[in-house]
Order: C-alpha cells, then sequence, then structure tokens
C-alpha cells in the first residue's frame, strides 16, 4: 500500500485515538508490525498551539517515516494554517479529522460533526490541499446519522478535492461505537474511489481482519481500540494475513516485557506526574482478563508515583509466572 510517494510497510495502520495514540504508543505498534500510524488529534485553534499538551502530540522525534499528524477543527483557514504548521514542524503526511464522536469534538462542529454540512466539508478539503505539498488524508464515518449516511458523496468529494486516501469508519456519529461496525458502504466507496479505502471499525482479531479485507475490497485497514493493551496484534494480524496460520498468544513473560518498556516510555514521555496517571489505563487494559487482575488493578490505582506503579506491576506479573508462562483469561 502506498500513500502519495510513500510506501508502507504493509496495509495495516493505527488508528488515531485521542489520548491513546501518541509517540510511545504508535512506536509500540510499528514494532509489532504496524505499517503505518497516524497520530492522535491536535486542534487547528492557534491559540492551544504551545499548550504543553499540544506539543506533546506534536512531537514525532525518533519515529519512522512516514509521520502523519491528524489535524482537527472546523475553519478552513485555520485547518489549512495548522497543516502548513505540522509539516514544518515535520509532518509528511496531514490528515484530517472528520470522524471523531466525542461530544466535545462535535459540539464546535469538528469531527464527525462535519458531515452535517457537505459544503463546508469541501471548503476544509479544498483549503487543506491547497495548503500543503504533502498528501492529505481523511478520517471519517458513514455521516452523522443512521439512515442519512452520506459516505458515497464525501467520499467522491475527497476525491476530487485530491485526498489521497481515504479512512472510514464503518459506523455514524449518532452509533458513537454502539452495535456492530457496516462494512457494506465502504465496499461501495471503494468501487466507486481509485484513491486507497481503508476500513476501520472492530477489527478484533487476525479472521476478522481477513474478513473485513474480503468484504470491502480496501486497500488496508485501521485498527484502534482492539490494540489497546495488546500491541502485539499486529504481529498477528500480519501473520495471519501472510500464512493463514494463527499465532500462539503471547506468553506471561513477554507481555511483562513489553508492558514494563512502555511504562518506561511513557514516564520518559510526560514525566512522573502525568506519566503515572496516563500509564494507569495502558495497565488497566494490558491486563484485563487476566487471573486476579481486579484486586491488582484496584492496588495499582492508588500508587501515586512512577517507582511506586511499576513495582506494583512487577509484583503482580510476578506472582502470574509463578503459575506458569501460557497467558491464561480467567473472566
Amino acid at each position: 500500500m502506498q500513500i502519495g510517494p510513500y510506501p508502507l510497510r504493509n496495509n495495516l495502520i493505527v488508528a488515531p485515538m485521542a489520548g491513546v495514540t501518541d509517540r510511545p504508543f504508535r512506536q509500540l505498534c510499528r514494532h509489532f508490525g504496524a505499517g503505518h500510524a497516524v497520530s492522535e488529534m491536535i486542534t487547528s485553534d492557534q491559540s492551544l498551539r504551545l499548550t504543553a499538551k499540544t506539543q506533546r502530540r506534536a512531537d514525532f522525534s525518533g519515529e519512522l517515516s512516514p509521520i502523519s499528524v491528524q489535524i482537527a477543527g472546523s475553519d478552513p483557514g485555520m485547518m489549512a494554517e495548522a497543516a502548513r504548521y505540522q509539516v514544518a514542524n515535520g509532518a509528511q503526511i496531514v490528515d484530517i479529522n472528520m470522524g471523531c464522536p466525542a461530544k466535545k469534538v462535535c459540539n464546535k462542529l469538528a469531527g464527525s460533526a462535519l458531515l452535517q454540512q457537505e459544503d463546508l466539508v469541501v471548503r476544509i478539503l479544498d483549503a487543506v490541499v491547497a495548503a500543503v505539498d504533502v498528501p492529505v488524508t481523511l478520517k471519517t464515518r458513514l455521516g452523522y446519522a443512521r439512515g442519512a449516511e452520506n459516505i458515497l458523496r464525501i467520499a467522491e468529494k475527497a476525491e476530487q478535492a485530491g485526498i489521497a486516501a481515504l479512512a472510514i469508519h464503518g459506523r455514524t456519529r449518532e452509533d458513537m461505537y454502539s452495535g456492530h461496525a457496516r462494512y457494506e458502504l465502504i465496499a461501495a466507496v471503494k468501487r466507486q474511489l481509485s484513491i486507497p479505502v481503508i476500513a476501520n471499525g472492530d477489527i478484533d482479531s487476525p479472521a476478522k481482519a481477513a474478513e473485513v479485507l474480503a468484504l470491502t475490497g480496501a486497500d488496508g485497514i485501521m485498527i484502534g481500540r482492539a490494540a489497546q493493551g495488546r500491541p502485539w496484534l499486529f504481529r498477528e494480524i500480519s501473520h495471519f494475513l501472510t500464512t493463514g496460520e494463527n499465532l500462539a498468544p503471547p506468553e506471561i513473560r513477554e507481555i511483562r516485557e513489553v508492558l514494563l518498556g512502555h511504562l518506561e516510555d511513557l514516564y520518559a514521555f510526560y514525566g512522573e506526574y502525568s506519566g503515572c496517571r496516563i500509564a494507569r489505563k495502558h495497565i488497566a487494559w494490558y491486563t484485563t482478563g487476566l487471573r486476579e487482575s481486579n484486586a491488582f488493578r484496584q492496588a495499582m490505582y492508588q500508587q501515586d508515583s512512577t517507582a511506586s506503579q511499576i513495582e506494583t506491576v512487577r509484583e503482580y506479573f510476578d506472582q502470574l509466572l509463578a503459575y506458569g508462562e501460557r497467558l491464561e483469561f480467567v473472566g
């Protein structure tokens, strides 16, 4: 798969997720075989550009090419300026967010709320594409409301505007994350367009990845929530798509080393206070369903320093290793 002039390692892409897809997470997923990763969304609001949060989100040092930065907003001029700024900051691909269903984003007429105003969609696409000389991609949904899906028109307008690739989550904004992703319209978009189309939504296993690729004919798949606490999912999917065989699940010792390495990266990236707090959700994801994990998480949430937090994690995994090397979910 290729986006603009950039050939990707494969067609497995890490979805942009606010508060999740930071540099440590992107790098970890790439390590496990993801061919591409898109940053968590960065606001186009210039007044927030120098905040610590925004500057961390725009930190791409040490990342593999191509660096893809997602921008969010509703004003075409501000979106164009944001694109220029991110390209000057090292972005090689600019991604436009028209898929986020979060209330705080949609209330500002950004994210998937934009799908209600197709004329504004076109103005934003035209402005951003004209503003930069790098590929511009679009992440979107089937539409704003169920029964009023307009992705076929949005997709056609995107290609006409010069969008280099289109990622589609198989739900509307109204659906949020309820129910099941629907892939029929993604398949219809793929038949309609000549640019790469990427399918997103509910891809949580190697078999599901193969199924979605077959159902949609998409050029690639984008994986988000399923990779939280499970970055080796990309390795498993890549192996299955290549060989038709399932890899054995990771052993407890490997999960322990992956998590501890992830924590060290988070601490270095965010610092003591934020690093400890941001790490909590990742630790919870890694351990969900493991033996005695509820009691462990309650103890872990009480730790307010990185040193005590990581020691609690080590002790828990040492206990798991005493039971054996194999991954064992107990509900």
